[in-house]
Formats: C-alpha cells, structure tokens, sequence
C-alpha cells in the first residue's frame, strides 16, 4: 500500500515513467493504479484523441508497440493501456525492445494481473532500468483485517472489532470483494461513523449471529448448544459456508490454540504477534486455553485432518456436510 501511495505521490509531482508493469497475483492495486494513470496523467479534453485502451486477448505485440510508437496529438503525452495484458504471456518477452528504447512522450502501462514473471527476464531487468516495475502480491488472511482498518482510517472511517473479523471471514482476502462492500457502507454510513457488527449484518448479510467468529466463541467456550445451532446454519446455507472453508478455519483456530499452549511469554502483546490475531480477542483464545489441555488439541487438529480430507470427498462415500459438521463437533467437544 505504502508503494502504492508513493507511485500515485510521484505521478502527482510530474515524475511520470514512460512504462508502468504492474504484475502480481493480486489484481486490487493493479487496478487501481491503472484507473489513476487513466485518469489523472491527461486531463479530460486530451484523453479522446490520446488515451488508447487495448485488451490482451484483442492484441499482438506488435499492435501495442505500434500503438506506442505514435506521437500524441494536440498533447504532450499519450497514455496507452494494456489491460489483461496475462493474456499475452507468451509473446510478452518481445516487448522488450521496445521497453529498451521507449517512445519519450508514450506512457505504456501493462497490466499483467493474477501471473508474476520471472524476475531473471530480461523484459523485467529493462523494465526496471527504464520504467518502472510493481509487483502485487497476494495478502495474506491475517494481514487483510489490518488493511481493512487502514483503508478505512484513509476514508475517515473505523471499524470496531468483531465487524472487521465477520468483513474478512466471509469475503476472505479478495480486495476488490472488500472495496466493493466498504464502498457500500460509505453510501450508507457518514463520514466519521464507526462500522459495527450490525452494519455488516444489515447491509452486507453477514449473519452477526451465525458466522465462523460465533462458531470459534461457542468452541472455545463449550457452548456445545450454539454450535451446533451454527452448524446446523451453516450446514442449510452451504453455498455462503462451505464445508472445507469451516473445516479450515476450525483447524487454524485449533493451531493457534496449540502455539499459545507452547508460548512461555505470555505477554498479551507477545501471543498476538505469534499467533496473528487482533489483541482485541486474546480474552475468547484465554477461555479455550482453559477449557482444551494441549493433549487434547493435539488431537482436535489430528481429527481435523481426517475431517479436512472427507470434506473433499476423499474415502467419505459422499458424506453429506450436515453430518461432517455434526462429527466434527462430537469429537470437539468428546
């Protein structure tokens, strides 16, 4: 993000490269940073004759360095983008002669999105001596809820807890997914409001009451009830709760347990770091602590495995899911 900020900064000052390739299996910021050079390097009166959008599957190599080569008209630039440019992947080395000697009043931004290429090419070498390289990566799940706050923080907004775990447990790590949804509440919500539980069940259709953070309360606690009222949701809305993704999250919250049990330093600060967790949740991880000795975690996640394998139709005979839940909490709680 912080990258991000500094490309945008730049392109604000003037210092605009003659190549942008954004590559990375994370399409959010590369999209974002291709709408903000579409919309911000010409102003609007020049774009009709100097702004060229081209598609991947449209297009040779050939078309786009020919594109590139042109002179703008009436301008001191022309912008020309290539979007879905991983549809090109296997002619994209034979943009490096152009890449050696760019076109000085072309800007050429290829999106090359979901592929990351091998940073040995010599079109990426040129590309970094002559333009300038991103690579965006994939986040992982427990750095997304910090990200949410921050991009939320940047809007004028915040987010309490448990609405920010309910945001990333059900669109998971897919950034585009979580814009789209925080914009949303933004058209709702003032500016300046705090996100709650309630606005995500509202106007998302996040259950407050039957998602895998109650799922994980009702584990930890021993509320055998509530879980299986969960699981028993869960098990009628498959589509919004697959079972290998439940199973999943089961057994990472199972691993976690087991980490804190080795922990010596068990300094709030410490076990949040190791285990990845926002601090704000410690107190439901100390109550597990209490009521799953390390014996019996250690055979949780052993049992976890097994489920884990059944959800994916592996020796289960088409098991239904109502039922893997129902024997993976039985062997949770026995």
């Amino acid at each position: 993000m912080d990258e991000v900020v500094k490309i945008i900064n730049d392109i604000k000052s003037g210092n605009i490269k003659p190549i942008y390739f954004l590559m990375g299996e994370e399409p959010y910021y590369i999209d974002k940073l291709t709408e903000y050079i579409e919309q911000n390097v010409l102003q609007e009166h020049e774009r009709d004759f100097n702004q060229t959008i081209l598609y991947g599957r449209d297009v040779t190599i050939e078309d786009v360095i020919g594109t590139a080569k042109r002179f703008p008209m009436m301008s001191d630039k022309q912008v020309v983008v290539v979007r879905e440019a991983q549809e090109l992947a296997r002619t994209i080395e034979n943009l490096d002669s152009y890449v050696l000697n760019p076109q000085p009043t072309t800007v050429l931004v290829i999106a090359f999105k979901y592929k990351m290429l091998d940073k040995r090419k010599k079109l990426i070498k040129s590309v970094a001596k002559n333009g300038l390289l991103f690579e965006s990566k994939k986040m992982y799940d427990n750095q997304v809820g910090t990200w949410v706050s921050r991009v939320l923080q940047s809007r004028g907004y915040s987010i309490e807890p448990k609405a920010n775990v309910m945001l990333v447990e059900f669109l998971g790590n897919d950034l585009s997914r979580i814009s789209n949804e925080i914009n949303k509440l933004q058209i709702i919500l003032s500016k300046g409001s705090q996100i709650t539980a309630k606005d995500i069940e509202v106007n998302i259709g996040i259950s407050k009451d039957f998602n895998f953070f109650e799922l994980q309360n009702a584990l930890g606690s021993k509320n055998q009830l509530k879980a299986y009222q969960i699981a028993q949701y869960f098990a009628e809305n498959p589509k919004d709760n697959p079972l290998v993704v439940i199973t999943s999250q089961v057994f990472n919250f199972f691993v976690k347990l087991l980490k804190y049990h080795g922990l010596k330093d068990r300094n709030p600060k410490n076990v949040a770091s190791v285990l990845g967790v926002n601090i704000y949740f410690l107190k439901d991880y100390d109550l597990a602590l209490r009521n799953y000795p390390m014996k019996k975690v250690s055979s949780i996640v052993a049992t976890l495995r097994n489920i884990d394998v059944k959800s994916k139709g592996v020796g289960s005979n088409a098991i239904p899911n109502h039922d893997l839940l129902k024997e993976m909490l039985v062997k949770i709680f026995n």
